[in-house]
């Protein structure tokens, strides 16, 4: 990946609506380019896909947070197919450094939040968490 797909990568991020005509002039490049640069980004897997976060969202989960999570063992598949059917995990990411697996958790209250953390911490294997309230979000994807 060169400079102008890291260029056409933001402006897409910054709005990913916005026509082949409109990113050109931005990025001062031609609307050839861009859509060649687009759809050489999409083909080699750059770019996998688009996607719309909208209010409902956001409300649906009023507390939402993340779980870094420490694994003993060899425990780190077994817990994170526990964790993918639990209903208020709503995304598992396996981690280097101090953290095995991070996840984000959505709640309507925190008191379900806290229940939320409790099943968590109770899976066997896991050895220790930390867990970060989201109180914003100022960009997505």
């Amino acid at each position: 990946m060169d400079e102008t797909d890291a260029r056409v990568i933001s402006a897409l991020r910054h709005d990913a609506r916005a026509s082949l005509s409109d990113l050109a002039a931005r990025l001062n490049l031609s609307r050839t380019t861009v859509r060649a640069r687009i759809a050489r980004l999409q083909h080699r897997g750059d770019i996998i896909g688009f996607s719309v976060v909208t209010r409902a969202d956001v409300s649906r989960d009023p507390v939402r947070g993340l779980m870094m999570i420490g694994i003993e063992g060899r425990g780190t598949d077994r817990i994170t197919r526990q964790l993918a059917g639990m209903a208020e995990v709503r995304s598992v990411h396996s981690t280097n450094g101090r953290w095995d697996i991070i996840i984000e958790i959505g709640a309507e209250t925190l008191t379900l939040f806290d229940a939320v953390l409790g099943k968590v911490r109770k899976l066997d294997g896991v050895v220790a968490s930390e867990t970060s309230l989201l109180l914003s979000t100022r960009k997505s994807g």
